[in-house]
């Protein structure tokens, strides 16, 4: 019989989200998304050049940045300053890749939009929260740069979502929170596309290895989860558009 989970969720259940538009005034595009207790303000600037090595390319570039905040977490997590420890500069290339691939930098112009994920409470899914609530400030933003006549067509391309899934006490769960992940036997991030298509998908057995069929069936749990994060991303969305209209 499956073991309860803390908060009740079936094992194939999404905790709550939510997103709570532009708590941030002078960001061009900014959200407070949330994943149960897990809470990330994700906002989107532009700079007007494009680095060093894209000049002249016609392309734009993307750059993603994320920190744990010190109270984020029970024990007070250290600043991150002048070095970056490898797991920060892992997630935040991984929330970077995943965004990239959702554009046409060359639709862009050469422009950079930076992404900067901040971790406000960490309950296990950072990175996942922080992909999923920053394509949202994304595709905002780009919005906002045609209405403002930046650009005659969106650079986006394709909706992008990430979720997490893993074995635990032989149970696949999905979108683990950290009673679950701290515990788990084999841990799986998994981004994809509106199409089903995977754009990445990091995963460690965490003791003994696993099966390839163990694989199959958490990528199988992973997708109903993301087309419903897909779903709450397109009405987040309608919702910041109404409020415009009406604001």
């Amino acid at each position: 019989m499956p073991t309860p989970r803390n908060d009740g969720r079936r094992a194939d259940e999404l905790r709550p989200v939510g997103f709570d538009w532009d708590p941030m005034g002078f960001a061009l595009s900014s959200v407070f998304f949330s994943a149960g207790r897990t809470r990330v303000l994700c906002s989107v600037c532009l700079d007007p050049e494009v680095p060093r090595w894209r000049r002249g390319s016609g392309s734009g570039w993307l750059s993603a940045e994320y920190r744990l905040l010190p109270a984020s977490t029970p024990s007070r997590q250290g600043r991150e300053l002048m070095k970056l420890s490898g797991r920060t500069q892992e997630i935040q290339r991984l929330i970077g890749r995943s965004l990239r691939a959702s554009l046409d930098l060359e639709a862009l112009g050469e422009r950079t939009l930076l992404v900067d994920c901040d971790v406000l409470q960490a309950d296990a899914g950072t990175r996942t929260a922080s992909i999923t609530g920053a394509w949202v400030a994304l595709a905002a933003a780009l919005e906002r740069l045609q209405q403002q006549g930046m650009l005659e067509a969106s650079p986006l391309r394709q909706q992008v979502s990430a979720v997490s899934v893993g074995l635990v006490d032989g149970q696949a769960l999905l979108d683990l929170d950290y009673s679950e992940d701290s515990r788990a036997e084999v841990d799986l991030n998994v981004v994809m596309d509106e199409q089903g298509r995977l754009l990445e998908i990091q995963g460690t057995a965490e003791g003994a290895p696993f099966p390839r069929s163990s694989l199959d069936a958490l990528l199988d749990l992973a997708e109903p989860g993301l087309r419903a994060l897909q779903e709450a991303q397109r009405q987040a969305l309608a919702v910041a558009a109404a409020t415009r209209t009406t604001g």
